[in-house]
């Protein structure tokens, strides 16, 4: 008798007593039932896999058909088994854990990979095969089709140089003001594979709650602050409904671009697509991108063979919707996590949500990223009824790892003393915050409405 056979026989024996005989025996048939390509485990790669592994894309290859995935098999159990693969870094011990944007695997999903794999990795019946998904190609919008596309001159990065930093200011064309549902950055085609990452910030006069606290001046008095970015594993941003950013008529974007040599000439051109609001529409709500940071973020230092923690603080002007959470570091990152430090309102506790009532501190852990990794920078996007709702006076805590020892296999070198700077090799520590600010009435319908739903 096989060991799966005989836990099976062992399941039918013991549990008979327990639950009825009809669930017991389903239970045996799952443990002793074949795992296919075509059945199962095609399903699970379409859901979770192929937006990113299919032709044409930054994936290193295609898991679209079995005759694809099959010579990766082993490779996937392992990544898989790790939880490497799908990129998904969001610690599953705290925080928040429901967004719009999670193709994690769940502990089922890995389990009927693996034993795919272990079994030889079978094809199965290609009836069992689902309808394949069809993806828009490359060259088209996550977004949807936009209303406007702004793009960057051409720029040629050299077959062998140093590192290029640069900005080019492109007017948006707008003269009247508008409202953005959702933005979309992203190198050309060719250029994916020279362009590390590209942001855009705006250029136009003063929002008083733009914020990340250091927008800088520009000519009459305009400002600049951050807008969009493209970066591997960020797609666009759909703005929660109800709520947009307001891009004013005469508007400049600044292309912040940083381009590195792959030994061809490559030439690239970034686009950040726009999708507006209908004219005249104004949305309740102004979507809004904060970054946070250690006060002292030139003074970054992480000694040699060590970890460190940085911490950054950011204080709420007014009650605010959290709708999105995005960890940035380099090589050196580990974790980082978003904390929420509610300010003492005794004399009003129903104004905190539930979890943030009790306790002398007030503290609350948001968001972890516990597996932060450079080569896949994801913003995370809360689900609607989860998305931290936080009082005027809220301060968001930014805590950051950083691993400079020879047990973080993406650090370069751990003998070295690290710093901030732009290169790869240096270190930054940013947490790039999607928040909605509400007045006081807003705040308090919308903590009520939630209790009322969760009751």
């Amino acid at each position: 008798m096989t060991r799966t056979k005989s836990i099976a026989a062992a399941l039918v024996s013991l549990c008979a007593v327990a639950v009825p005989w009809g669930q017991c025996l389903a239970r045996a048939e799952d443990l002793s039932a074949p795992v296919t390509f075509s059945k199962d485990v095609a399903p699970i790669f379409q859901r979770n896999c192929q937006v990113c592994h299919r032709p044409a894309t930054v994936a290193p290859m295609s898991l679209m058909t079995y005759d694809e995935a099959r010579p990766w098999a082993r490779s996937i159990r392992q990544r898989v088994a790790q939880r490497e693969m799908p990129p998904w870094h969001i610690d599953k011990t705290q925080g928040i854990q429901h967004y719009k944007n999670d193709r994690s695997l769940s502990d089922a999903e890995i389990a009927t990979i693996v034993k795919w794999v272990d079994a030889g990795a079978p094809e199965g019946d290609r009836k069992d095969l689902p309808l394949p998904v069809q993806f828009h190609d490359d060259d088209e919008w996550t977004i949807g089709r936009p209303d406007l596309i702004v793009t960057s001159p051409t720029h040629a990065v050299a077959a062998n140089a140093a590192d290029w930093w640069g900005d080019y200011d492109v007017p948006t064309g707008l003269t009247e003001d508008r409202y953005v549902k959702a933005i979309q950055t992203k190198p050309s085609k060719d250029g994916r594979f020279v362009n590390h990452h590209a942001t855009v910030s705006v250029i136009q006069d003063a929002d008083p709650f733009v914020a990340g606290g250091r927008p800088g001046a520009g000519e009459g008095g305009q400002v600049i602050s951050n807008f969009s970015e493209y970066v591997v594993g960020k797609y666009g941003d759909i703005f929660s409904e109800g709520s947009g950013r307001l891009l004013k008529a005469g508007s400049r974007l600044r292309f912040g671009l940083h381009y590195h040599s792959v030994g061809k000439v490559v030439a690239d051109r970034v686009s950040v697509a726009i999708v507006f609001y209908p004219k005249g529409y104004v949305p309740k709500y102004i979507s809004r991108w904060i970054t946070i940071f250690p006060e002292d973020f030139n003074d970054i230092e992480i000694p040699p063979g060590q970890l460190t923690r940085a911490d950054g603080y950011y204080r709420l002007p007014k009650s605010a919707r959290i709708d999105a959470f995005q960890p940035h570091m380099h090589m050196r990152g580990k974790a980082q996590c978003l904390e929420a430090i509610y300010p003492n309102v005794v004399d009003n506790p129903d104004s905190l949500p539930v979890n943030a009532r009790s306790g002398a501190t007030r503290r609350e852990i948001l968001a972890c990223v516990d597996r932060f990794d450079f080569n896949w920078q994801a913003a995370y996007f809360f689900v609607d009824d989860e998305a931290p709702l936080l009082p005027a006076g809220t301060i968001l805590h930014q805590i950051a790892i950083f691993d400079n020892t020879t047990a973080n296999r993406h650090n370069p070198d751990a003998t070295v003393w690290v710093g901030y700077g732009q290169r790869s090799v240096d270190e930054m520590c940013n947490t790039h915050v999607t928040a909605v600010f509400l007045s006081d009435a807003d705040f308090k319908r919308q903590v009520s409405e939630r209790q009322a739903r969760r009751r």
